[in-house]
């Protein structure tokens, strides 16, 4: 028996409209054996046709931008003008994508020719990526377009070949419906296809034909997710963006020329779109004494005059204002405090770096506009409880060009934990771009080796095939010597 699926407005949490029912199990495994029987429709169209198709949807978004927007603000509360702004980036991602597959640099093409000399002798080998098959696809809350249905993951999915089936957030399932009737104007039958309800997803991660997952959402369903997909009889990938507490670093030098300015900047970095940002700065890092004190009286300040606002959801509301309250009663000082329903403010906390290294700080994400100052004593005291830190998506440091020493340690500390570092800077905002990485050591993401974000992000869909000594007419063309691909031959580029 399955569930409705409900469209309820942000502001008011009531019911806006029935979307339809849930997906059942059945219709699930109907459902992924149509996305295998398109797949190698859709592999074997070649490159260029894939990046018209991406473009295309990116055309067809646009047109049905108004629409869009519209459905996800009412379920969201997002604000048109940030809405608007998030359509822009969202077809601008598939568009993106359309340049990577023409690049070809993402196949990876390595030849080496036969060598009756070496040692062993060699054959001939060729290598390249081939997509991976049928793809599930789990939307977040907080990006109800860019990392939703026609999200990074759905456009790095399709241009690698693979056919996409998206569980709709059960946040914005209007929104999702808008999408999903574009993306399935544009691609071939059963290359596309959406699905709603808890016992759908379930059932999407084991069913056989679907061969990797994309999961952005919280660490307890990731893990869940996580779990069901390693325990299959055939086990899959699962590339899994669980969420994150970042830290952001003040060093002395940065504290003392630009206390003002960094308090100021961190705290409108916490407090964008109302703190639900997975980069969103969680950990305050600041340096005991006078400058410091500037520092958190700038973030406080700040801080306080922020708007409250509605967050996404009446679950992710209660969830703050319960991890707010629980970090209130584990923090040595209250800074500032507006967790309330239904509208909520900033709430932010102070502990020392002790109480981090020790274990008995506010340490666990809080999603919504919720942080934590973290003072330390010297660079030893910081270095620890950084340390103590479980990794992250992304850490900032801000330090003065004078603190080389100190700069240099912080970096390759934060290479080990965090898949992303932004210098004198927020880390709020990911950019679609070539040499991006959103992604970092578990429990950040399920996979540390890949991004979710930027063109690499392809590479969760692909994966290696070599072809020895196969005759050169039945190679793929990427393969074969009249190919313009970028290649290494013999182990050097070839461009």
């Amino acid at each position: 028996m399955t569930g409705k699926v409900i469209s309820v407005d942000a502001r008011t949490g009531k019911e806006r409209r029935e979307i339809g029912p849930e997906t059942s199990v059945e219709e699930i495994a109907t459902i992924c054996a149509r996305a295998a029987e398109a797949f190698p429709v859709l592999r074997d169209l070649g490159r260029e046709e894939r990046a018209r198709l991406l473009e295309a949807i990116a055309g067809e978004l646009e047109a049905a931008g108004k629409e869009l927007v519209a459905a996800a603000d009412a379920e969201t509360a997002l604000g048109e003008g940030r809405l608007t702004g998030e359509l822009a980036r969202t077809c601008h991602q598939f568009r993106f994508f359309a340049q990577v597959i023409r690049d070809g640099g993402y196949l990876d093409v390595a030849i080496d020719h036969a060598d009756a000399t070496a040692t062993p002798p060699r054959p001939e080998l060729r290598r390249m990526m081939v997509p991976i098959g049928p793809v599930a696809v789990f939307g977040a809350a907080n990006f109800p377009l860019a990392f939703s249905v026609p999200g990074g993951d759905t456009a790095s999915a399709l241009a690698a070949g693979c056919p996409v089936v998206v569980k709709a957030h059960p946040a914005h399932p209007e929104t999702c419906e808008i999408a999903a009737a574009v993306l399935r104007r544009v691609l071939p039958d059963g290359a596309f296809a959406l699905v709603h309800g808890m016992a759908a997803g379930a059932a999407l991660v084991q069913d056989p034909h679907i061969r990797a997952v994309g999961f952005t959402g919280s660490e307890r369903g990731g893990r869940a997710l996580f779990d069901l997909a390693v325990s299959r009889p055939d086990p899959i990938p699962f590339y899994g963006e669980l969420g994150s507490v970042n830290p952001l670093v003040v060093t002395p030098g940065a504290a003392r020329r630009r206390a003002e300015e960094i308090g100021t900047g961190t705290a409108d970095s916490l407090t964008l779109g109302m703190g639900q940002f997975c980069t969103k700065p969680g950990l305050i890092f600041v340096p005991r004494g006078e400058h410091g004190e500037a520092v958190v009286a700038a973030l406080v300040r700040r801080a306080r005059e922020a708007t409250p606002g509605v967050l996404l959801t009446e679950g992710i509301r209660e969830a703050y204002v319960a991890g707010a309250h629980r970090a209130r009663q584990e923090a040595t000082t209250l800074l500032a405090s507006q967790a309330q329903a239904p509208a909520c403010g900033p709430t932010l906390v102070r502990v020392d770096a002790q109480a981090v290294i020790d274990g008995k700080a506010p340490l666990e994400e809080v999603f919504g506009p919720f942080g934590v100052v973290v003072d330390y004593d010297g660079e030893e005291d910081l270095f620890a409880a950084l340390t103590a830190l479980r990794p992250a998506l992304v850490a900032a440091v801000h330090a003065e060009e004078s603190e080389t020493d100190l700069a240099s340690r912080l970096l390759d500390l934060l290479t080990e934990r965090v898949g992303r570092i932004v210098w004198n800077g927020y880390p709020t905002g990911v950019a679609v771009a070539w040499a991006m990485t959103h992604g970092g050591p578990y429990p950040a993401t399920t996979a540390p080796g890949h991004t979710s974000v930027g063109a690499n992000a392809i590479r969760r869909w692909l994966r290696p095939v070599t072809y020895q000594s196969v005759p050169l007419s039945l190679l793929p063309i990427s393969l074969r010597d009249t190919s313009p691909m970028p290649r290494r031959l013999g182990g050097r580029p070839i461009l």
